[in-house]
């Protein structure tokens, strides 16, 4: 599907969660969830947001929805900006995106039935009553493949693919444009991760939906997503159409996850050399000055220590923020070849 105009854009968001300590409390630093970011999704489009634990992406998936309110930067649904909502506001807003949370289980009200789940949004929206709400909530269950009588049974009853089709089904009762899927299928077992995708797919298909589609699992995202951005403690460090961000990554920690994916054909694997990266991700309360990345990265410089990189465009809507590119004119880094070879200045 090809992407539209943009339905939501986000220009310079940032969001620190204060640290206070000490008798009165006083504020000592901040924790860098998400510095800077900035991206646009097209209507019918799928952005994959992949990253380490701790890289901010479930940050910016909950600003996106006014679950978190960003310290500063805009947000941009439909033109509109949404930042300065009221609370009426956002709740209007709020049919028109929602969220399928990574924990199947978790995020079900044990003690509700499915169908009270799955009818519960639709009743408060006022958008159907009495007998049209459990129309609606066995219309919505035949549409992510659950059965009818299903809706009198409670989460405990249903397997965990089972119960990740219900939290779709509720995201889809108010009949959202956009969507965000947090991790939607980490939880799940490999062979029922793709039923999922397959059927988020789908629904996108038939509804026009629009997703922002949160994962750590590089290979899950290829499968799904139109565009792919790549974020590193707190900042965007890549951004390319699908294929060409698989086919030619161009930062060097993009290229570390890329390495980490299995392949199937044993051939291929046993002479791939996989990048690995020395030591663990920065805190986001204190991290490393100029490139975030340089800590870690094998072909760092001396100008990565101390100038952040510029995220910039190399041609074809791919953007990444790495000196070494900007120096090399958008060529990306051999990394199987030691940093030896490759270092930059």
């Amino acid at each position: 599907m090809n992407p539209g105009a943009p339905l939501i854009e986000a220009r310079n968001l940032v969001k620190y969660f204060p640290i206070h300590a000490g008798l009165f409390s006083r504020h000592v630093a901040d924790v860098k969830a998400v510095d800077d970011v900035s991206f646009a999704i097209g209507a019918g489009e799928t952005l994959g947001l992949v990253g380490e634990s701790g890289s901010g992406k479930t940050t910016v998936g909950r600003m996106l929805l006014r679950l978190l309110r960003e310290t500063s930067g805009e947000i941009f649904f439909g033109g509109e900006e949404i930042t300065g909502l009221s609370s009426d506001g956002v709740r209007k807003l709020r049919r028109s995106m929602q969220i399928i949370f990574q924990d199947p289980y978790a995020s079900l009200n044990p003690r509700m039935t499915v169908g009270e789940i799955v009818g519960e949004p639709v009743r408060l929206h006022g958008i159907a009553r009495g007998k049209a709400v459990e129309e609606r909530v066995v219309e919505l269950l035949k549409l992510v493949g659950l059965r009818p009588y299903h809706a009198n049974r409670f989460p405990h009853e249903f397997s965990g693919g089972q119960r990740q089709r219900v939290g779709i089904a509720r995201a889809l009762a108010v009949d959202p444009k956009f969507i965000v899927c947090d991790e939607p299928v980490s939880a799940l077992d490999v062979s029922i991760q793709a039923q999922v995708i397959n059927l988020l797919e789908d629904l996108q298909s038939q509804l026009g939906l629009t997703y922002l589609f949160i994962a750590h699992d590089l290979s899950v995202v290829r499968h799904i997503s139109t565009r792919v951005a790549v974020m590193y403690v707190g900042k965007l460090v890549e951004l390319a159409g699908r294929d060409a961000l698989y086919e030619r990554p161009l930062h060097p920690y993009t290229q570390a996850l890329l390495s980490a994916i299995p392949i199937p054909d044993p051939a291929v694997e046993t002479r791939r050399k996989r990048i690995v990266l020395s030591g663990d991700i920065p805190s986001p309360v204190d991290p490393p000055s100029g490139c975030r990345f340089h800590t870690r990265c094998p072909i760092a410089f001396d100008r990565c220590a101390v100038e952040e990189p510029l995220f910039k465009e190399y041609g074809g809507g791919h953007f990444a923020a790495c000196h070494y590119v900007e120096e090399h004119g958008g060529a990306a880094p051999d990394l199987t070849r030691g940093p030896a070879v490759i270092s930059g200045s």
